[in-house]
């Protein structure tokens, strides 16, 4: 097999023209798809007419919700036209104040986003994950592959806050806890990002968890600080020292990009969602157990009692209510 640098340039290049091609085919299937239906739609209700059978016009109204909720994320997809939206996206969750309540809601956002994932049909690399002293996690980043990855998941960035009845007080009492959700674009290489070496810290340790596949004999885990920034990312899921470090790597380049993004949206004064700093007191959405049932995004108003289905992944009404609400 080939070592030239050169060759597996080329075989990426290829891949990329290869996933690009894939993504507009499906885009034209998908349009295709809905104009058929809309003609199918017509057809029914014409039949149902002239043969004054009910039953006719009672599958065009199936059919009509359908071609609706297709349509709609169609339509969706569309808004998704900024610089880095098409590209997959690594999301990181911390903890905030609470101990083991906060490391538990850490891990269901974890478990929601996997789900949401895993429901659009993309797939998920675990790249870095510290486990909770007691239960739950710490803090997790994933990256999570497929098109418009990105695009759809920067409507999660901020604070997420859970009000419920711990599982963790035996007095049964009512707890509100925190967690923050960082996303930022995979980038590729070819997208030139400065980082001088000097500016760099670079640790090694043991990757830590309770066991399975978050232990690590060898010091091969790595956490990279950018001095100027104060930024840190970290990596442990790979198989090498060498391979972790260049994932993170990558992951310092995504977010000084991000970072370089939000400086340049707000010399432009442009409004967005995510812009204001992220703090305690600025929570995107909440998430209510008890005393009733509600999730609500506090920047566009969406809001749902189902929070069963919200927390199994169902959260694409609030991406594309976020969707809406910045190109508004």
């Amino acid at each position: 097999m080939s070592a030239d640098p050169d060759f597996w340039n080329d075989m990426e290049k290829s891949q990329k023209v290869l996933q690009q091609t894939k993504a507009l085919k499906t885009k034209v299937e998908r349009y295709e798809n809905l104009v058929s239906k809309y003609e199918d739609i017509l057809t029914l209700i014409e039949m149902g007419n002239e043969e004054e059978d009910l039953s006719l016009l009672d599958e065009a109204k199936e059919l009509t919700e359908e071609f609706k909720t297709e349509f709609d994320e169609l339509k969706i997809s569309t808004l998704l036209d900024g610089e880095y939206d098409k590209h997959n996206a690594i999301l990181t969750l911390h903890s905030g104040a609470g101990g083991t309540e906060a490391c538990d809601w850490v891990s269901m956002l974890l478990r929601m986003y996997m789900r949401w994932a895993d429901n659009m049909g993309f797939s998920v690399e675990e790249l870095d994950y510290l486990p909770g002293d007691e239960a739950g996690v710490k803090s997790v980043t994933i990256q999570i592959n497929g098109e418009n990855a990105y695009g759809y998941l920067k409507s999660e960035k901020g604070i997420h806050r859970l009000v419920r009845v711990s599982p963790f007080d035996s007095s049964g009492r009512r707890h509100t806890s925190f967690a923050s959700c960082d996303v930022m674009p995979e980038i590729d290489d070819d997208i030139d990002i400065e980082i001088n070496t000097d500016d760099l810290r670079i640790d090694t340790y043991r990757a830590s968890g309770a066991g399975g596949q978050h232990v690590n004999k060898t010091s091969s885990a790595i956490r990279i600080t950018h001095n100027p920034t104060g930024i840190v990312v970290q990596c442990q899921n790979e198989r090498s020292q060498h391979s972790n470090k260049d994932r993170a790597m990558k992951m310092l380049k995504s977010k000084l990009l991000e970072l370089k993004i939000e400086e340049q949206m707000k010399k432009l004064a442009e409004i967005r969602g995510d812009v204001k700093e992220i703090g305690w007191g600025s929570q995107i959405r909440s998430y209510v157990f008890m005393p009733y049932t509600l999730v609500k995004d506090h920047r566009t108003g969406e809001e749902t009692g189902n929070i069963a289905a919200v927390m199994d992944g169902k959260v694409d009404q609030f991406i594309n209510a976020y969707l809406r609400w910045i190109h508004s």
